[in-house]
């Protein structure tokens, strides 16, 4: 069983973060979890590495107590993620936050033209990261300015794709596999993707499965946490 010293002396903890929890969310239920268990101070840190959006599950890692020094290095490594990509249609925000805003036909898109498209995304590529995103732009979040309906230059950024590969294909469905550098957006990837193959896409699900050597299968749910910690197992 862990001790609050353990914990104040630092943990890393990996999250299986549930669909619509924001990653605040999360590591807020943690800390309230922990503080009441262990009568922990006030100023007890711990915060995670690398947000996940609402819509997204998946592999969240906290650091608390002298730890929390570790998460830029954890942020650093790269990411592993699974999801489903909408083709033949786009959303504002890249996925299912918004409502579909345009339709592409898909009668074109075959096999062949999704694995010749993937080569086009390996390796170091520009990205524009989505206007639903918590970038700041002129003193605002560009989702502020997207709410506000307001038009913002958003620059390219680099980063880079190690692995894309096509786990299943029902179109308009395509399920996928993407190992990717930090400061990717998924998002924008299904969308870039999907404009490639002269068409749409957006993001319908999507889940981080490893950070670096760390991975979602060693991972348990808020709620597991809780339930581990007042029982004694932790």
């Amino acid at each position: 069983m862990k001790t609050a010293e353990d914990f104040l002396q630092g943990q890393v903890l990996l999250i299986d973060k549930p669909l619509t929890w924001s990653s605040f969310q999360a590591v807020n239920k943690l800390k309230y979890v922990l503080k009441r268990k262990y009568d922990l101070p006030k100023k007890f840190k711990i915060g995670h590495a690398g947000t996940l959006d609402p819509l997204a599950t998946g592999l969240l890692i906290v650091c608390t107590g002298k730890f929390t020094k570790m998460i830029p290095d954890i942020q650093g490594q790269a990411k592993e993620y699974t999801g489903t990509i909408v083709l033949g249609a786009t959303t504002p925000s890249y996925d299912m936050e918004t409502d579909v805003d345009a339709t592409f036909p898909t009668e074109h898109i075959t096999a062949e033209l999704i694995e010749a498209t993937i080569q086009q995304f390996l390796g170091e590529i520009d990205q524009k990261p989505p206007v639903f995103s918590a970038i700041k732009k002129d003193g605002k979040r560009l989702y502020e300015h997207a709410r506000e309906g307001s038009e913002v230059e958003i620059e390219a950024r680099k980063t880079t794709i190690y692995e894309f590969e096509i786990t299943r294909m029902a179109l308009p469905e395509i399920d996928f596999r993407v190992k990717c550098s930090k400061g990717t957006y998924i998002r924008s990837l299904a969308y870039d993707f999907g404009k490639a193959l002269q068409s749409g896409g957006y993001l319908s699900v999507l889940r981080r499965t490893k950070i670096g050597d760390y991975s979602v299968e060693n991972g348990i749910t808020p709620e597991a946490f809780e339930l581990k910690i007042n029982t004694d197992e932790a």
